[in-house]
């Protein structure tokens, strides 16, 4: 007598015993043990630096250096204080590798621009404005600036560290393009720094008005960032390019 056929055992998986979700046991046991896996542990643990950066700056901006703790940076990246403490020994070093990770770098990029550049230095200056304002200026990096106004006076070490590696810098680097312009022909004899200082004050002005007056209801004349710079770019540069005689 011929042997019924079995008839095919249904695959089993997570979804075709509950659907995933809080209610889920099977689901809820996935979710538990997965960042005890390998993989996953090791990715968590290269994230963590940017997520501890990340939760600093969001929390220096929004409470100052003074008020912000580590327990509550650790709490914001979903660590324990002891992880932060692998990683930043100290507040101050904290807030050393949120400068260097969110300012300090653009710069290096401004530089590699300035490097390669080969159009003329008036484009060469709005390209470094441009640049710094989309990555820093209109981001909530910009709240360091701010930061670094308010209280320099009571961590005036911090206050060093961030002229050393952003306004020198930052100094520097906009020099150099306004002496290529001198020495290219392209600028009349001016004095460097003074020029700089003149590139710099519109940046400023459009933080420091993001970070106060802006949150205002009403303003008299609304700034739109992008045209205030290129109108205060303008100003600028036709002040200092050579004027060919008619």
């Amino acid at each position: 007598m011929p042997r019924a056929k079995a008839s095919p055992l249904p695959s089993l998986s997570v979804r075709s015993v509950c659907e995933p979700g809080p209610s889920c046991p099977i689901a809820a046991a996935v979710a538990a043990i997965a960042p005890r896996l390998p993989g996953v542990r090791q990715r968590r643990k290269a994230a963590r630096p940017q997520e501890l950066l990340e939760a600093a700056l969001t929390l220096f901006v929004e409470k100052g250096l003074a008020a912000t703790r580590t327990d509550d940076v650790a709490k914001l990246a979903g660590v324990s204080k002891g992880t932060l403490y692998l990683y930043y020994p100290s507040k101050d070093a904290l807030f050393k590798a949120v400068v260097q990770a969110y300012l300090t770098e653009v710069i290096a990029e401004g530089t590699d621009i300035f490097d390669q550049f080969q159009g003329s230095s008036s484009e060469l200056l709005r390209v470094l404005v441009d640049t710094w304002w989309a990555r820093v200026g209109d981001s909530k990096a910009a709240g360091l600036l701010v930061l670094i106004l308010a209280e320099s006076r009571h961590f005036p070490e911090l206050a060093q560290f961030y002229m050393e590696q952003v306004i020198q810098p930052c100094h520097a680097l906009l020099g150099r393009a306004v002496q290529r312009g001198i020495d290219r022909g392209e600028f009349r004899p001016v004095d460097v720094a003074s020029v700089v200082q003149a590139l710099i004050a519109p940046v400023q002005f459009l933080v420091l008005h993001r970070h106060s007056m802006s949150v205002c209801a009403s303003m008299p004349v609304a700034i739109e960032p992008g045209r205030f710079l290129v109108d205060q770019l303008d100003l600028l540069l036709n002040g200092l390019t050579v004027r060919v005689p008619p």
